[in-house]
């Protein structure tokens, strides 16, 4: 039981990992006219969900099986962003989990976030987020399940700070991706490495494209 305790905290919007800086892309469709209001917003998160099903899911759920491949799945992840946005963000965003995890949690994850120092790890997101719920002794499948909520929601909340639509609007958008939700974990939840894929390659593009953009709200 504790660990649903433990998964209700970490959902929280509260959770101080500086997830609330990043809009998945998003930033970046919306100023290049590809995302004008809810109907595209709603294809945006579709794509962005299977894009982290097939480009997350995967090393998440190895370094959530095997922590201590964290070394080896860190080098993979650092191979497979090829955009230097999603590559910058997901060093920065696991790097923040897991110092936030690591002093929130000291006991189970101050031993891990040691190790990855020592090692030179580049802390990149996924493996990084699937070993340190393994230490908190959080399901695989509540891991998963996490991941997507935490993607989907973080990139309806940045459309609410771009202005793309309400607070209302967003939560009615959440709920109605509920079906999706669980589509993309039963596909996704079981990949493996060699199955490792990058589906909208569209999304990747476009993110890439935001540091060029010429104002700014969000880092990714």
């Amino acid at each position: 039981m504790g660990s649903s305790w433990k998964v209700l905290q970490l959902a929280d919007s509260g959770f101080p990992t500086g997830g609330f800086a990043h809009s998945g892309g998003l930033e970046a469709a919306v100023q290049a006219g590809e995302v004008r209001g809810a109907p595209e917003l709603r294809r945006f998160a579709r794509e962005l969900l299977w894009q982290a099903g097939y480009g997350a899911l995967p090393l998440l759920s190895a370094a959530h099986r095997e922590p201590s491949r964290l070394p080896e799945l860190d080098a993979r992840t650092e191979a497979f962003l090829t955009s230097h946005v999603a590559h910058r963000a997901s060093r920065t965003q696991g790097r923040a989990f897991l110092d936030t995890c690591a002093r929130i949690f000291p006991g189970p994850v101050g031993p891990l976030r040691e190790a990855a120092r020592a090692a030179g790890l580049g802390f990149h997101h996924a493996p990084v987020f699937g070993a340190v719920l393994n230490v908190l002794e959080v399901e695989l499948s509540e891991a998963q399940r996490l991941h997507l909520s935490l993607t989907l929601r973080g990139t309806l909340s940045a459309a609410v700070r771009l202005g793309i639509i309400g607070t209302h609007e967003s939560h009615q958008l959440q709920h109605q991706a509920t079906s999706l939700l669980d589509t993309v974990l039963e596909r996704c939840a079981g990949l493996g490495l060699e199955e490792l894929a990058q589906p909208s390659p569209l999304l990747d593009l476009l993110g890439s494209t935001h540091d060029r953009l010429y104002s700014r709200l969000f880092l990714s």
